[in-house]
């Protein structure tokens, strides 16, 4: 995924100015596609001169929000990039990748960061439910919806995954019966 499908799909869901923008990004998209508030400002700049996005008309006032909405051309793109093929992206997180060095150099360390981590996937897996429990209650969601609860559980899955492998992961490093220890925590 790009940035700029990203901001696509947030300004068709809701015209919206960049700062409105930033914020949803920190509240939905973000969680799965990051992007900096200049990371955003600067694409919303790019889209409005490609001919994808535009800004509504308002009476001139210095210090006024711009509010964006998508063009006709920016919805042929999204629409576009949403049927095109794409491989699945390696993994490359860096914890995996310091866990390996650790059975090289040494676990000395390691173990308050796996520790922080899996605090980290406790809260993100608490946020997502909280978000699931807010959002879709509804018994017979609309499809748009289907399709956003979908996303969610991803990442509900994805934080749960994370869980239960770093609480292995901590078990191990603690030995034979400190897995109850770590699952308690």
């Amino acid at each position: 995924m790009s940035l700029p499908h990203a901001i696509l799909t947030a300004l068709l869901e809701k015209p919206s100015s960049g700062l409105e923008l930033t914020r949803r990004f920190d509240r939905s998209i973000g969680f799965f596609w990051s992007a900096t508030h200049q990371q955003i400002y600067r694409e919303l700049g790019k889209l409005e001169q490609g001919g994808l996005i535009h800004a509504l008309a308002q009476s001139p006032s210095r210090g006024q929000k711009r509010e964006y909405e998508v063009l006709p051309a920016g919805r042929a793109e999204l629409t576009t990039w949403v049927a095109t093929s794409q491989d699945p992206k390696p993994i490359r997180d860096a914890l995996l990748l310091r866990l390996r060095a650790a059975a090289v150099v040494g676990r000395d360390g390691l173990e308050p960061e796996l520790e922080r981590h899996l605090a980290d996937h406790r809260r993100q897996l608490a946020e997502y439910t909280a978000i699931e429990d807010r959002d879709f209650a509804a018994a017979d969601p609309s499809g748009e919806d289907r399709l956003r609860h979908l996303v969610l559980r991803a990442g509900i899955g994805l934080e749960t995954f994370w869980i239960e492998w770093l609480t292995e992961a901590l078990a191990e490093f603690r030995g034979p019966g400190a897995a109850d220890e770590v699952q308690q925590g």
